[in-house]
């Protein structure tokens, strides 16, 4: 295990499709699949209150210095994933409003991520989140209604029928299959599986019943423990490789955890030390970081180390998908550090597989860079 690396600056933005480093460029072939990634899920409207001195208190009006919107829901995954360079497929249903088309034009222009599979469905409103941030803690309210019938998601295939793709990220939910995972695995396709809060208490692994055909499961400590019945997080990770090849344990502030059964290999990573603003979408982050190392061929290491540094990237600004890094932030972050006098040099090491990714002398984005929208829409001039 490494010692814990100091971070600096206070956030970290990137523009809108940026030119990419590609991380999968040396392995790609003529015969590949189409898409790297695949994923589905509901996508909400993030609204975003920072600047807040403390929480609402009732009876009063509390003005936000900063606010900001984005897709959220499974659109955190999609867009870290995108701006990792990966070719992300996303399905889902869109509502028949202003809020949908915003998320669908951001999404799909604005990051590049492809939503052939995903469908706008008439007269259906979209999911909304209000997020309210305040010391490194948030509060959300959310409002939906009743999702689309599933007849109508999964209209010419989708997403019943995923597309060819290297990798999907699939969030399991206790007691209920999904049938694409199954169809997924089918095709070759690796999955990489988190799970939620298991509400009824059970915490059952034989629940999980997508579990077999997944590469990796990547719970955090406390869902790794209550699912294996251990008191210790490392020996949860070992117990979860009875049911699953590669076992990913989140730590929190402890960082990672994991082990391979089929090569024996474990890895540990401390997390890197970061002030915390806000920790929507850290978990989709990291899952997204993993992912990426994971496909490239990366030792199990560095992918546990990339993973949690794209993470804590994330942390340092507000939102979900606003705050996902990019390869800029990351370069900057590389940069900078290696600036810091009295960096722990075994620490620095952990990470110099970043320089084999990064070009020399690549421009970077400035530290740091905003990236926030206040509003849904500015009205286009005539």
């Amino acid at each position: 295990m490494t010692a814990s690396i100091a971070s600096t600056g206070e956030g970290h933005h990137r523009h809108h499709r940026e030119a990419q480093v590609d991380p999968l460029a040396g392995l790609r072939g003529a015969a590949d699949p189409p898409w790297d990634v695949y994923l589905t899920g509901t996508v909400f409207l993030d609204i975003i209150f920072t600047g807040l001195d403390s929480a609402p208190v009732r009876g009063t009006e509390s003005w936000a210095r900063g606010m900001g919107s984005s897709p959220g829901g499974v659109a955190n995954m999609a867009t870290a994933l995108a701006r990792l360079g990966l070719r992300t497929s996303l399905a889902a249903a869109f509502g028949d409003d202003h809020y949908g088309e915003y998320c669908w034009d951001a999404l799909e222009q604005g990051e590049g991520i492809d939503l052939t599979p995903s469908r706008t469905i008439p007269h259906w409103h979209s999911p909304v989140t209000v997020s309210m941030a305040y010391e490194g803690e948030r509060t959300m309210v959310s409002h939906g209604h009743e999702p689309p019938p599933e007849e109508v998601l999964l209209q010419d295939g989708a997403p019943a029928a995923p597309p060819h793709a290297r990798a999907a990220v699939a969030s399991l939910t206790p007691g209920r299959g999904a049938p694409w995972i199954a169809r997924a695995a089918g095709l070759g396709t690796r999955v990489f599986a988190d799970v939620g809060w298991d509400d009824t208490g059970a915490w059952d692994l034989a629940g999980l019943t997508d579990l077999k055909h997944c590469e990796a499961f990547l719970p955090n400590a406390e869902e790794a423990m209550r699912y294996t019945g251990t008191s210790c997080p490392r020996a949860a990770a070992h117990a979860l490789t009875e049911h699953v090849p590669l076992a990913v344990v989140t730590l929190g502030s402890d960082g990672a955890y994991a082990v391979d059964r089929r090569t024996g290999e474990t890895a540990e990573v401390p997390a890197i030390a970061v002030e915390a603003l806000d920790p929507t979408g850290a978990g989709d982050v990291f899952v997204a970081g993993f992912v990426t190392g994971a496909l490239a061929g990366w030792p199990l290491a560095d992918r546990l180390a990339f993973a949690g540094l794209t993470a804590a990237l994330s942390v340092q600004e507000f939102g979900g998908s606003l705050s996902a890094p990019g390869w800029s932030e990351i370069a900057a972050w590389w940069r900078r550090v290696q600036s810091v006098d009295g960096q722990d040099p075994e620490a620095l090491r952990r990470y110099e597989f970043l320089d084999g990714l990064l070009p020399a002398g690549r421009e970077t984005t400035p530290w740091p860079r905003r990236r926030a929208v206040p509003t849904i829409g500015f009205r286009r001039s005539a």
